[in-house]
């Protein structure tokens, strides 16, 4: 059963951004959920702006400038700010949900919308996204699952990223793995999170799989591999996550995917070359 009206903990706090954007009507807000990222922040927001009326974050105990980064982007609506990071693997693992869950209910509340954009900072969706949800019929869908590639480092094309760029097309070559995930969907009160659900709610009726996504968490730069393979290691079981990122220290360098296959550059070839996963 998908839960809803989930419950702020004593350790969250809410702060508010452009207050403006409350009690407004709008065709589509983003959710997402970040942990130190003031490395790409400030374009994930620029790049959500291009796309969306609000921002609604859950911030998980950052100790960066994080909080701070979302409170001054006039995008931005509300942030959930949780003060203490959860140690526990398994019940940091099952909080995703209830993260997500919370930003769904408080985006229903404060910020009326037609469209939910759930979206990790590092991931960026090509095309008009906007134009594509305006250009759905009110039963053509309900939700829309997106075709995720990651982008890879080369031993041509290696550069660190900075924050004076885009992230968007930052990087040349993609694996050509598939993941379709459930990033959009209509505001209809059937559909939700349930405990332990992770990042894709339930209640769906109808689901169409369209738009492609580049996703940077392999290819920000080398020591930025390096820290999600020890992150990894250190905060996910052994068999399941940590003995193969313990394999892929000091492999931040691609010629092949992680998965032994071809890099393709992003367009027609890769998406002819796909490998759903």
């Amino acid at each position: 059963m998908t839960a809803t009206h989930w419950q702020l903990r004593d350790q969250e706090k809410i702060f508010k951004g452009n207050e403006t954007l409350l009690g407004q009507n709008h065709l589509l807000v983003a959710t997402t959920r970040v942990r130190n990222e003031a490395l790409i922040l400030p374009d994930t927001l620029d790049y959500l702006s291009g796309h969306v009326d609000a921002i609604i974050a859950y911030d998980d105990a950052s100790t960066d400038e994080t909080v701070e980064i979302l409170r001054s982007h006039p995008k931005v609506a509300l942030i959930v700010a949780n003060q203490s990071w959860e140690q526990d693997i398994a019940a940091r693992r099952a909080a995703e949900a209830r993260h997500r869950g919370l930003l769904l209910d408080m985006a229903r509340a404060e910020l009326p919308h037609e469209w939910m954009f759930c979206v990790d900072p590092d991931e960026r969706v090509t095309g008009d996204m906007r134009g594509f949800v305006q250009g759905l019929g009110s039963d053509a869908c309900d939700a829309v699952r997106v075709r995720l590639f990651d982008a890879y480092m080369t031993p041509e094309d290696q550069e660190a990223y900075t924050p004076d760029r885009p992230l968007l097309d930052f990087r040349r070559f993609y694996g050509p793995e598939q993941r379709d995930i459930l990033m959009l969907w209509r505001n209809r009160p059937g559909i939700g999170f349930s405990e332990g659900g992770g990042r894709t709610p339930r209640g769906m009726s109808s689901v169409k799989t369209a738009l492609h996504c580049q996703h940077y968490g392999k290819s920000l730069s080398v020591s930025h591999w390096e820290e999600t393979c020890d992150y990894y290691i250190r905060h996910f079981p052994y068999e399941t996550y940590g003995k193969k990122w313990t394999e892929r220290k000091g492999q931040a360098i691609h010629t092949m995917s992680d998965f032994q296959r071809p890099l393709h550059e992003w367009g027609e070839t890769l998406f002819a070359n796909a490998v759903p996963m």
